[in-house]
């Protein structure tokens, strides 16, 4: 688990094949995204080992109103070495979601030059971040408002829509909500696309 590598090659005419919402799952080692990945896959607590390269899964989710969604994800090492990986698979998303390490103050700024630098890239401009705030459980948790302003979320720009979900991977809380914003935002953004299509 967590060690797959992929040929880049196809890899967009392959994601339009399936009809399911391309979600990239983002963020610094140890922050939890392999956690969120299988809470939302099989509904339990996985044992994960540090991502190598990505890991893929196709899973349903039932978000309320809008019946069962099928999301396509895939979640890539957050290590330094690997980051440059992300680019290639964000380039066809949907959405992306990018998981922060509530308690690990020190690293946010390193997250959040991460962050900006992923959402400002041409092919990302207006693509919708949900970004999970994990960990939220645990004492020494940073709030969310401290959160926004430590990821300057506000200048992501307008062109670039986003939620913050507070959230705790291992027992599930909050992601199916956050899920629930970031399919809503995806949405609007592909009607948009729809009705600038139209008037060319």
């Amino acid at each position: 688990m967590g060690n797959g590598l992929s040929e880049q090659k196809g890899f967009c005419s392959r994601m339009s094949f399936l009809q399911s919402f391309h979600i990239a799952i983002l963020g610094l080692d140890a922050a939890g995204k392999t956690t969120v990945l299988y809470r939302l896959q099989f509904n339990e607590f996985v044992n994960t080992v540090p991502t190598r390269g990505f890991n893929s899964e196709k899973v349903k989710v039932p978000l309320g109103g809008n019946g069962t969604v099928t999301f396509h994800f895939w979640d890539v090492g957050g290590q330094e070495k690997l980051r440059p990986l992300w680019k290639p698979y964000t380039r066809c998303a949907d959405g992306i979601i990018f998981v922060v390490d509530s308690v690990d103050a020190e690293r946010m700024e390193e997250a959040k030059t991460e962050l900006h630098k992923i959402t400002k890239t041409t092919e990302n401009q207006g693509v919708p971040v949900l970004v999970v705030a994990n960990k939220q459980d645990l004492r020494h948790s940073l709030g969310l408002d401290e959160i926004e302003k430590l990821l300057a979320l506000k200048e992501l720009g307008p062109a670039t829509p986003w939620h913050l979900q507070p959230s705790c991977a291992i027992i599930g809380d909050g992601l199916n909500e956050g899920l629930g914003k970031l399919y809503d935002m995806v949405q609007k953004r592909r009607k948009m696309l729809r009705l600038q299509k139209k008037k060319r």
